[in-house]
């Protein structure tokens, strides 16, 4: 390992991502967990050593990027810094070219999964978060949920395993993609997980739109303030109080903030000893 790839190593984790055990300079892109987890390859990086070192890295799911470069801008020569900014312009055309074919494949093998799953009638997970299907499906032993943009177009899935874990499509398009539950008539609620905005819809009946996670809640805010523009929509923010950064509420705010909406916001019960 030399030092170059020691210094794009420590600015992932500066960045709070996992690094990847092993870093490749050889200009292309490279998927790797940002969590640890084997299986999670929604991390991606690229590196160039030749010239002045630079390089990307990012989470596709979290929509997360972060240019890197081993000189400051200040300390480059004009025919450096000319040459660095086309790189980067390069770097960043890979990595669209890259996220859209990527994304393609996904739209394509997610809606033949979609149509050939079976209408869930039942699943433990619902049993025991006591909401109903609203239009879920069956695959396997595991709930599928769609993810789809505002012209009904399905681009990812969510699957939910019988004991609650989630995992989503590898590839797959979360930016501004949801699942409804209803029709929206009076007010629209964003909400971030499939049992919140199926509890939500079966206690208050409005229409719901599930973001899947809270870093999506503004994207899918900002889509359905252009789809209905007179709506009123609220964000019901999940508060993490225990998480640093609460992000439930920071996002949810950003959301509501971002498109006029109203935050609601859940209220806890003081608990006594």
């Amino acid at each position: 390992m030399n030092d170059l790839t020691d210094q794009f190593r420590l600015a992932i984790a500066a960045a709070g991502l996992t690094p990847p055990t092993e870093i490749n300079d050889d200009g292309v892109i490279h998927r790797f967990s940002t969590s640890g987890k084997p299986t999670h390859k929604n991390g991606w990086y690229m590196l160039h050593t030749d010239g002045i070192a630079a390089g990307a890295f990012g989470d596709w799911r979290e929509g997360f990027t972060q240019n890197w470069c081993s000189k400051a801008d200040t300390s480059m020569t004009e025919v450096e810094r000319v040459a660095h900014r086309e790189r980067v312009k390069a770097m960043q055309r890979q990595r669209e070219d890259d996220l859209a074919q990527r994304q393609q494949l996904a739209a394509t093998d997610a809606l033949k999964r979609w149509t050939a799953a079976t209408p869930c009638a039942q699943h433990d997970y619902l049993t025991r978060k006591g909401i109903q299907p609203h239009g879920a499906k069956i695959e396997g032993d595991k709930l599928l949920i769609p993810m789809r943009d505002t012209a009904g177009t399905v681009h990812s899935l969510q699957t939910i395993a019988p004991d609650g874990t989630k995992m989503f499509m590898s590839g797959g398009r979360v930016k501004g993609c949801y699942f409804g539950i209803g029709k929206p008539k009076g007010a629209l609620i964003v909400c971030e997980g499939f049992a919140t905005g199926a509890s939500i819809h079966e206690c208050a009946g409005h229409a719901v739109a599930v973001a899947f996670n809270a870093g999506n809640l503004e994207a899918v805010a900002v889509a359905l303030r252009g789809k209905y523009p007179a709506l009123k929509i609220i964000i019901a923010a999940d508060d993490d109080h225990q998480t640093p950064g609460n992000p439930g509420m920071a996002k949810a705010t950003a959301a509501a903030q971002a498109t006029g909406a109203t935050l609601a916001v859940p209220v806890f019960k003081a608990t006594t000893s």
